[in-house]
């Protein structure tokens, strides 16, 4: 029973992560597959959500709220950003990486200028252990990884049983061909955007009062999402939720015996392999959703 504990502990830890890694994930695949650029910012993101939390929890007193509130104000920034910066150097892969380097910056310094450089607190909404025979769990963990399943089903709705969805699904495949057929590509650009950004901060929300908000949490969370969509296919929501598992359980198992450095050593070797054997990523086709 000795190493039983650590282990089962590591596999849920790692579940946990992995949920939360799937969701922040999947907002940068989703505007990587249908805008075709890649969002540098796309940590800072989920900072504010984590940032927004601690806010309305502090002096509101309401993690129900901030977890409605935070995707909906991230989501506004994200779409003024999509309509005033993005819109107007027309998506060009290089300029966006650029445009969006330096709107991680300058987020950056205004939650450092707001909120200081210290990392802080928010308590879970609620408390309970559930009993596995041998040791207890935390109930927010469970919680956590059961809404982040929730909202990725719910965005495979929306892509897969919407009219949006499908207006999502004909842009990513062929933008000239759907703009043809009527499809408002300009406005489904803006709410792709938008939906990867409050994904992200939807993250954040939950993960904070695990991990703490820290201005700067948004740089791990950038990589690790790099990590996943790489491993599982840019654009491709299978294969950010299998990659997602596959790093979190390793970063999971390895935290628990070695140390979290090790676990993104392993994860980065990971990417390495699969970009040498498929270039495209596990689930990747150039065609995926």
């Amino acid at each position: 029973m000795g190493i039983e504990v650590p282990i089962t502990l590591g596999i849920l830890d790692g579940v946990v992560v992995a949920m939360v890694a799937a969701l922040t994930a999947l907002g940068l695949s989703l505007v990587f597959g249908i805008m075709r650029i890649v969002n540098v910012s796309h940590g800072e993101f989920y900072m504010l959500g984590a940032i927004i939390a601690w806010f309305v929890v502090t002096y509101l007193g309401s993690f129900l709220l901030a977890l409605v509130l935070a995707p909906l104000a991230v989501g506004g920034l994200a779409t003024a950003v999509e309509r005033t910066i993005l819109k107007k150097i027309r998506y060009d892969p290089e300029s966006t990486i650029v445009a969006t380097i330096g709107l991680l910056y300058a987020i950056q310094q205004v939650v450092l200028a707001t909120f200081g450089p210290y990392a802080r607190e928010v308590s879970p909404p609620f408390y309970f252990r559930v009993d596995l025979g041998f040791f207890g769990y935390s109930g927010y963990k469970v919680g956590v990884a059961v809404i982040s399943a929730i909202l990725i089903a719910a965005v495979y709705l929306l892509i897969y049983k919407t009219r949006l969805g499908l207006f999502m699904r004909a842009t990513q495949q062929d933008t000239e061909i759907a703009q043809a057929f009527g499809v408002p590509v300009r406005k489904v650009y803006t709410v792709s955007f938008a939906l990867g950004a409050a994904l992200a901060a939807a993250a954040g929300v939950l993960i904070v009062p695990i991990q703490q908000a820290y201005y700067l949490m948004g740089l791990d969370a950038l990589l690790l999402s790099f990590i996943i969509v790489i491993v599982g296919g840019l654009g491709s929501i299978k294969g950010t939720l299998v990659a997602a598992l596959i790093v979190g359980l390793l970063d999971g198992v390895v935290s628990v015996f070695f140390s979290p450095t090790l676990s993104r050593i392993l994860s980065s070797l990971l990417v390495a392999g699969v970009i040498l054997v498929r270039p495209r990523g596990l689930f990747g086709s150039g065609k995926t959703m």
